[in-house]
Formats: C-alpha cells, structure tokens, sequence
C-alpha cells in the first residue's frame, strides 16, 4: 500500500476517533489503570518480534483488547502513538512504523468496533454474547481479515506464502482471541470498570452508580 494512503487512512481514523472527544471517558478515573498499562507494555509488546530477531516475525496486535479496555476512539491515539514508538525501541523506520501501527493497530481496532456492533445487534446485549462474540469470535475473524489483507498489499509474514506462513497465521489468531477472551472474562468478573466497552446496567440488567452514570458515556 502506498505511503500516501497508509497516512491518510491513519489521519482519517484519528481525526474521527478526536471528533468524539475521548478523553471524556478518563473522567473519574476508572480507565486510567488500562490506558497507562497499555501506554507501557505495547510498545515493547509490538518491538518485540524486531528485538528477538526472529526468522519469523509473528506480530502480536493485542488492538482487540485495547478497544475492549478503552473503547475505539481512546484506543486510536494510543494504539498509534505504540506503533511510531517502533522507531525509538526496535530502530525501525519511518514507513516499518507506519504499516506497524496501520495493520496491526488501526485496522484490526477499527474492524473489532464495527464486527462487534454486529454481534450486538445481531445477539443482544447478553454476557454470552460479549464474551464470546465481542472478545472471542471477533477478534478472531478481525485479526485473520487483517492479516490477509496486510499479505495482500506485500505487508506481515503471510506476504511470502507457504503452508508455514498460513498455519502460524491461524495460530496466532486463535491464541490472541483466546487471551483476549480470558482477560475480558476475568475483568468483567473483576473489574468490570476497566472495560470501557462493558456495562453492568446493560448486559447484566443492574443500575449503575450515580457518578458512573454522569461521568461514563454509554457506548
């Protein structure tokens, strides 16, 4: 894909994801926790693979539990200051970082929102349905469609073909939709507030405190 689209399709993303001022979800503190733990630990987690210096550059995305943790128009900026981090802590360069943070953070974010306003709409709002659609099923089929779409324009290890290629493709997905899963479950068990994209009042029929309710747009 060419530089110029990659930039504009990033631009286009986090003018949209500002446009809705989310910085309002911070209000009350509830997602400070996940947005710092994500500021520290993916950069390091999508450098990884560089720093390793491994034969086969097996890329964690972890987009779909960013979106799950902060919800979309939160994730964007954070997801896209991790990938141009890539030029301090793995050494790459400008465009490296550029398809880094468009096929690995962007896109999947973006395709997670949209298949799990589908699921939603599709099997209401009912914790089955979250956990296994929203933080299973389509973290699955976003980050398969990512990758062959990234191979498509000459980008990720799926780019060079073979049956190796394409199983640790499939591989990789299941195992990040399944860590995904897990993680949702416990914080939902846990600590629901730090899931930006959950709500006791909605999908398990409770009312929410008073400050939760001001402060907390619904998503």
């Amino acid at each position: 894909m060419p530089i110029a689209v990659s930039i504009a399709l990033l631009s286009f993303a986090l003018a949209a994801a500002l446009a809705v001022r989310p910085w309002r979800l911070l209000r009350g503190g509830e997602l400070a926790t996940p947005l710092l733990a994500t500021l520290a630990l993916l950069p390091w987690l999508w450098a990884w693979p560089a720093l390793a210096g491994m034969p086969l550059a097996l890329q964690w995305s972890a987009a779909p539990l960013v979106v799950l943790l902060l919800g979309w128009p939160l994730a964007i900026p954070v997801l896209i200051v991790a990938g141009f981090s890539a030029m301090l802590t793995a050494g790459a360069g400008f465009a490296q970082a550029l398809t880094l943070t468009l096929w690995s953070g962007v896109l999947p974010a973006t395709a997670v929102l949209l298949l799990g306003h589908l699921v939603r709409r599709a099997l209401g709002t009912h914790p089955v349905a979250y956990l296994l659609g929203r933080a299973f099923a389509v973290p699955l089929v976003a980050l398969l469609a990512c990758s062959v779409g990234a191979a498509a324009f000459g980008h990720g290890y799926l780019a060079h073909g073979g049956q190796v290629q394409v199983v640790a493709a499939v591989l990789l997905a299941l195992g990040e939709a399944a860590w995904t899963c897990a993680v949702a479950s416990a914080l939902v068990s846990c600590r629901p507030r730090w899931l930006a994209t959950w709500s006791d009042s909605l999908y398990l029929g409770r009312p929410m405190p008073v400050r939760a309710q001001t402060n907390r747009p619904r998503r």
